[in-house]
């Protein structure tokens, strides 16, 4: 269930952001795409890709009031499935500290390379289409890059991080009361 919540509020922290520029893409979509790969089965992964494509229409049509063409987000959503899919393979059986900072740099660094890629070549008269234009391109979106990797650590930390915390107190401290008894 916490998967399913983390999603709703990956959701909202997209309409949050939207709504004030200055936080750079600072939203829960990273994190809350590797928890939900790591705690529910794969044939789930449709419900958090509907949705937060359903945000990114909304986002489009009613809030940036642009033409929705769904080939613009073909990468977008393929990579909300992948980091899934990442998270499923790197965080499903076991984790660690080492494997959650190598799938949360995997996942922000993907989806930096991905979408300056799509913003090179896909948006007319922004970038010229040459090695130049691209690695503008990548300059362009190193801010977004720094803060989408930092919300990534954090909503992972603390999804992965909090239960872990909570599991650790609950059994130090009922081995603490049995000796205590003893």
């Amino acid at each position: 269930m916490s998967a399913y919540v983390l999603v709703l509020f990956a959701i909202l922290s997209r309409y949050v952001v939207a709504s004030h520029h200055d936080w750079l893409n600072f939203t829960a979509i990273g994190g809350s795409l590797l928890f939900f790969g790591a705690r529910r089965p794969l044939r789930q992964m449709f419900f958090p890709v509907l949705a937060l494509a359903g945000m990114d229409y909304l986002m489009t049509v009613h809030f940036y009031s642009y033409p929705f063409h769904a080939q613009d987000y073909l990468v977008t959503w393929a990579w909300y499935a992948a980091v899934i899919v990442l998270g499923h393979l790197l965080l499903r059986s076991r984790q660690s500290a080492a494997r959650i900072a190598t799938a949360v740099v995997l996942s922000s660094t993907t989806f930096f390379l991905a979408s300056n890629f799509v913003a090179w070549s896909g948006l007319p008269g922004i970038y010229p289409h040459t090695f130049s234009g691209l690695m503008s391109a990548y300059i362009a979106g190193l801010p977004f890059y720094r803060n989408d990797l930092l919300s990534t650590t954090l909503v992972t930390g603390l999804a992965f991080g909090l239960p872990a915390l909570a599991r650790h107190w609950t059994e130090h401290h009922t081995a603490s009361n049995l000796s205590v008894r003893n």
